[in-house]
């Protein structure tokens, strides 16, 4: 379309020409294709401003700017050119949210899970969906496994995707929607119909600086599906979801809960098994008996979420919850590395203070005369406060801990592993003999693996699903379960 036939921010200015044909939109510079309008974004490593003449020279006929810049070419001038990409994205791919259900999850921890439960319900019924989420991109049955790292991607990504699954002919989409990607504008001008939250704790405190204002990020879901008269589904069981209800207006408001019988849909008779959880799910007269294969009440809370959104998708509710028992492994969440070892081996994402003491407790009570032995570390440039809260809660709930890399990116790896053995120090704990710093990620892991006996169980935490650990701005190919695989083939002799 021309450039003038796209939506702009009030505040744009038009230099130069505005019937200049635009077929793209970029805001990186090596992906430039002739004809692209190019968007020059200010971010913390790089501004967008710097590569405007390589953009140029790659075929952008036009720039989104925040200053003017010299070069002989067509230029919207803008106050934030993030905001700004979220409003034209919109409008060069026609408004693809408008065109299906959209549903977000937020929350602190459970995001993925709960789009994973949801999305396999939904098909289950035969409705055609996709996904945006932190472990891969489905568009109906094309899945794109994903290395950008951004759970929520920027805004034009998020818009070519929606018209990608409008033109595939999906009905439902379901986005992860990240506190980052709320407040930095990436999911602006999508028009969610549900809005759904699993819990709110503390995160990304690097970027919102105070709880308060991360709170408010996860909160503007609410808002925006409350002032659309979309539905709300929200956890009673968790304070920081519970404070979202503040802010859902005039939306139709769906509870769950484990605990508060008062909710919407509850759950009773909870027992937990090796594999499995059984469970009574209820909605106001009516109960169905269901045997998941996910452990832990998180898993739980997560299920009846997902429950609640499915319902108001208009999926029969004993459907949804008969789906459960049908629930597909969930890549790197609760993934047990080769199960003939005499070692069990766990994979899971579990990064934040909060997921990795719900993680330590569930395997505890799941193998109470064994052992527990963790391994895990802390991004860097991430959280400086939740480093110490994860040695702590090592110390308090595991027998032995070994703190490695994740992903240092530009910070200084043994800082933040002093961080988190402060934590571990500051309960009791003494290096080299309940916990040891050893940054190499195999190396940790080949250690935690001699340390272990017959019946214990080893936590790797952290990497989940990730195939790679940033190092400065380089990722290094990593694969946490087949490097587990292979440490404990070195240990135990190889598989049978």
């Amino acid at each position: 379309m021309r450039l003038t036939e796209l939506d702009v921010p009030i505040d744009a200015r038009l230099d130069g020409d505005g019937t200049v044909r635009i077929t793209g939109i970029a805001y990186d510079s090596r992906q430039v294709k002739p004809g692209d309008l190019f968007v020059c974004l200010v971010g913390g490593y790089a501004d967008g401003h710097a590569f405007a003449e390589r953009a140029m020279a790659a075929g952008a006929v036009a720039l989104l700017v925040e200053r003017p810049m010299t070069a002989q070419v067509t230029q919207i001038v803008v106050s934030d050119t993030r905001a700004a990409l979220a409003v034209v994205a919109a409008s060069f791919y026609g408004q693809p949210a408008d065109e299906m259900t959209v549903i977000g999850i937020t929350g602190t921890d459970g995001k993925t899970t709960t789009s994973y439960i949801l999305d396999h319900i939904l098909r289950s019924v035969g409705l055609v969906t996709g996904v945006i989420g932190t472990v891969s991109v489905r568009i109906a049955d094309k899945v794109v496994d994903h290395e950008t790292r951004q759970t929520t991607p920027e805004s034009s990504d998020v818009q070519r995707l929606l018209r990608r699954m409008v033109d595939a002919g999906v009905s439902h989409a379901i986005l992860e929607a990240t506190s980052h990607g709320l407040s930095l504008h990436r999911l602006d001008h999508v028009g969610f119909d549900v809005g759904a939250v699993t819990n709110v704790t503390s995160e990304h405190l690097e970027h919102h600086v105070t709880v308060e204002a991360y709170r408010a990020a996860k909160a503007s879901l609410f808002r925006r599906v409350g002032l659309s008269g979309g539905v709300a589904v929200v956890n009673l069981d968790d304070a920081g979801a519970r404070a979202m209800l503040d802010w859902t207006g005039d939306a139709t408001v769906t509870t769950y809960s484990v605990l508060e019988e008062s909710a919407t849909i509850r759950a009773s008779n909870v027992r937990a098994l090796p594999t499995s959880t059984r469970l009574t799910v209820h909605l106001a007269i009516d109960a169905w008996d269901v045997d998941m294969p996910l452990i832990g009440l998180f898993n739980v809370s997560n299920a009846l979420c997902s429950i609640g959104i499915a319902i108001h998708c208009g999926v029969d509710p004993g459907k949804a919850v008969s789906a459960l028992a049908r629930t597909p492994q969930i890549p790197g969440r609760m993934e047990v590395v080769d199960p003939s070892r005499p070692l069990k081996t766990v994979v899971d994402y579990a990064h934040t203070p909060a997921s990795l003491e719900a993680m330590m407790r569930l395997l505890r009570g799941l193998n109470p005369d064994g052992r527990l032995i963790a391994v895990f570390g802390s991004a860097g440039e991430r959280d400086v406060p939740k480093r110490a809260e994860q040695g702590a809660a090592a110390a308090r709930l595991a027998d032995l801990a070994v703190f490695t890399n994740e992903d240092p990116r530009e910070e200084d790896e043994l800082a933040i592993l002093a961080d988190i053995a402060d934590g571990a120090r500051s309960v009791g704990w003494v290096e080299g003999e309940r916990f040891w710093v050893i940054p190499d990620r195999r190396l940790a892991i080949r250690h935690a693996v001699s340390l272990a006996n017959d019946g214990d169980v080893l936590l790797l935490a952290g990497k989940g699903h990730e195939r790679s650990i940033i190092f400065g701005q380089r990722k290094t190919a990593w694969n946490e379960a087949e490097v587990a695989a292979e440490e404990l083939a070195r240990r135990f002799g190889v598989a049978p």
